[in-house]
């Protein structure tokens, strides 16, 4: 009796995530060459949303710009080709657009930084399809909440 051989072999990483590692040891290179100047990082973050279908373009501008607002702490950069904000160098929350790795929903995500814990459990990720303004208003108190 022969084992059944599944038909889709395990073959490590999909393509999406392959091209995330590069972007980010590309981001790793540069920031070690140039410093990590803030102004550089904030305008490739800008050049990376720019270059985004215009849906995620869409959500990505408008977290961009409530991060700013509600925690201008955070310093904007790329994390794995994707928008971040960032204290004293670490990501507490990040834009993941939904063309990224060919999904349905853009994501907001917190890192283990952010300080958005609830009890003994809490959500660290959002899936956004669209921004209402309660949906805005809600993404700023969770930023001004994760940096504090």
């Amino acid at each position: 009796m022969t084992a059944m051989k599944d038909t889709q072999a395990y073959d490590g990483f999909t393509d999406e995530e392959r091209e995330a590692m590069k972007e980010r040891a590309k981001e790793l290179k540069a920031s070690s060459r140039r410093g990590g100047a803030k102004a550089d990082k904030e305008s490739e973050v800008l050049a990376k949303i720019a270059e985004m279908p215009e849906k995620d373009r869409v959500l990505a501008e408008r977290i961009h710009a409530i991060v700013k607002t509600q925690a201008p702490s955070l310093a904007p950069k790329l994390w794995y080709g994707m928008p971040a904000y960032a204290k004293d160098g670490k990501v507490v929350c990040f834009f993941q657009s939904a063309q990224k790795f060919k999904s349905r929903y853009a994501t907001l995500g917190f890192s283990d930084l952010a300080h958005l814990d609830e009890g003994t459990m809490w959500p660290a990720a959002y899936a956004l399809t669209d921004l209402t303004a309660a949906d805005e208003e809600r993404i700023g108190a969770l930023v001004k909440k994760a940096v504090n």
